[in-house]
């Protein structure tokens, strides 16, 4: 039986969307501005180029590169071809480099030779025995056996490597009859790319997935009423699934312009949204935080805003957005919630949800989406109203992690849910609440403490700028709350006025134990926290008694 849907592929979507919008601007980086064509001719002339060099169909292909208007023409002109593409955090060093690329069996790497301060050549040959060639030649590594090529994205010719200005020189001796060829077989159900997961406990995994997200991104356009009047400012990293999926194939879906900025910086993107005229943008709630206050900085004209995905439901993103619908108006920001695993997102809100379900929930499940709330130890279904883990089903679901075959198996029980390991509740209006990572929960002598209700509490301090509440450990009542704080400059605060302000005003068991200042907190490069380092930094600083 033929799908109910037109399955596409990723490779595709660059000439339908030329084909649709033609010379309307595609894609704004710098200065530098694209239509919809000549992002087209760009797909193709480096898909060209790839196949010229050697890539071939299934071969797994590290993009580590920082958001450019490259970036989506690598991306795309892989995808034509066949090629996995595996985007690599920017931030990783060479431990990490080292991982991803032999843990995927990536046969090439497509990287900067040096970005702002960063190195990227220097920690790749730290790695890969580039030798002398000046043509690129093929790799031979006994420790990255895959590993054929090295493309750095540069004019400079450095040996062992292969040049932009080289790569694209090659695209010249593919014809268009080859590329279609290879484009034509291209399967939407084939792998498009292997995103890793964050990496917050430990080495990640990738992530696999088909072209079918092109499905979820063309429901969530429709919840977003986005169409090619929009304008996204996209400031969150390419090689995450978030900035990814929202920003470089939402653009190419569905004919909104998109602006890319290199790195996230709350007062350019401010600017951006009154110069480029802005319609949608997205994030967590430590862009939507920062983006409140540069705005009351130094004010911009925002009345191009509509609407944004920002996550919410925890308590320490309620005022945030509240808050926002004041400062950024005439923003309506919505809430959503997903993993990598489930293929961009699998709740969402709408327009016509009201401000409480958009401020105070995760909104509802896509279409094509089931969501249960169960008790994590026996499966049943927990009552409305009362908190368990939220599992799902649903056609977006991952191919499954690369080459780890037991650590898929283990995420899903018998009749093939999803077990997310983050605690949610169902609401009697359908909607749906995160409340958390499990594993963040504190256990205060037998009382549960949501780190994010604390957390919450703390950022109403006019002296706190960000707040982030983990477990410490105690003899007596297994563990205390510790809370880390990014104070406001000039405020005074100091860590015995925090505690003072919590107690008597939340349950004695919640009130941190301590209060550690910090300039900044150890990021995901999603803008999560990475709360296992702040534990690790609160037994260094503080000795367990």
């Amino acid at each position: 039986m033929a799908d109910w849907y037109e399955k596409k592929t990723f490779g595709s979507l660059p000439e339908r969307a030329a084909a649709r919008f033609g010379d309307a601007e595609a894609l704004t980086f710098r200065e530098r501005r694209y239509s919809f064509r000549e992002v087209a001719t760009r797909v193709d002339e480096v898909a060209k180029g790839l196949m010229a060099i050697g890539v071939q169909p299934g071969d797994k292909v590290c993009l580590w590169l920082n958001n450019c208007a490259e970036w989506m023409f690598f991306m795309y002109g892989l995808a034509k071809i066949g090629a996995v593409q595996v985007p690599v955090n920017t931030r990783f060093r060479t431990a990490d480099l080292s991982y991803v690329m032999q843990q995927s069996t990536s046969t090439t790497l497509i990287t900067h030779d040096t970005c702002g301060p960063v190195d990227y050549l220097g920690m790749v040959r730290e790695l890969l025995p580039l030798g002398q060639g000046s043509n690129g030649g093929t790799l031979h590594s006994a420790e990255f056996p895959d590993m054929r090529r090295v493309v750095i994205f540069s004019e400079r010719a450095y040996p062992g490597t292969i040049s932009w200005a080289a790569l694209r020189k090659a695209a010249r001796q593919v014809s268009d009859e080859a590329l279609a060829e290879r484009a034509a077989a291209v399967h939407p159900d084939d792998t498009v790319f292997i995103m890793y997961t964050s990496g917050t406990t430990g080495f990640p995994k990738g992530v696999m997935h088909s072209h079918k997200v092109i499905r979820n991104i063309e429901e969530r356009a429709v919840r977003m009423a986005i169409t090619k009047n929009d304008v996204v400012l996209n400031y969150l990293p390419l090689f995450h699934l978030f900035g990814y999926a929202e920003g470089a194939l939402m653009s190419m879906c569905t004919g909104a312009r998109q602006v890319i900025t290199e790195t996230f910086n709350a007062d350019e993107c401010i600017a951006l949204i009154e110069s480029e005229r802005a319609t949608l943008m997205h994030g967590f709630e430590t862009h939507l935080k920062d983006l409140c206050e540069a705005q009351q900085r130094s004010p911009h004209d925002l009345s191009s805003l509509r609407t944004g995905l920002f996550a919410a439901g925890m308590h320490s993103a309620t005022n945030i957005k509240r808050r926002a619908a004041s400062v950024l108006a005439p923003i309506k920001t919505l809430t959503g919630y997903g993993m990598s695993e489930m293929g961009v997102g699998s709740l969402l809100s709408s327009l016509d949800s009201s401000e409480e379900q958009r401020c105070e929930t995760s909104g509802y499940p896509m279409n094509g989406y089931e969501c249960r709330i169960v008790d994590p130890r026996t499966g049943r279904d927990m009552p409305l109203g009362e908190p368990g883990e939220m599992v799902f089903r649903g056609y977006g679901l991952m191919q499954g992690y690369f080459r780890k075959e037991k650590e898929t198996a283990a995420c899903y029980d018998a009749e093939g849910w999803f077990h997310t390991g983050d605690m949610g509740v169902m609401r009697a209006d359908g909607y749906i609440r995160f409340l958390g990572r499990y594993k963040d929960m504190l256990k205060i002598g037998g009382e549960n403490v949501d780190p994010m209700e604390v957390e919450g509490f703390l950022l109403e301090h006019p002296g706190v700028h960000q707040v982030s509440v983990v477990s410490f450990p105690d003899p007596r009542l297994t563990e205390v709350p510790v809370a880390f704080v990014q104070p406001k400059p000039g405020s005074g605060v100091k860590p015995a006025d925090l505690i003072a302000y919590c107690k008597g005003r939340i349950a004695s068991f919640k009130v941190p134990r301590h209060v550690i200042f910090v300039e900044e907190f150890p990021m995901t490069a999603s803008g999560k926290v990475q709360k296992v380092k702040l534990r690790e930094l609160a037994v260094q600083q503080l000795k367990p008694t």
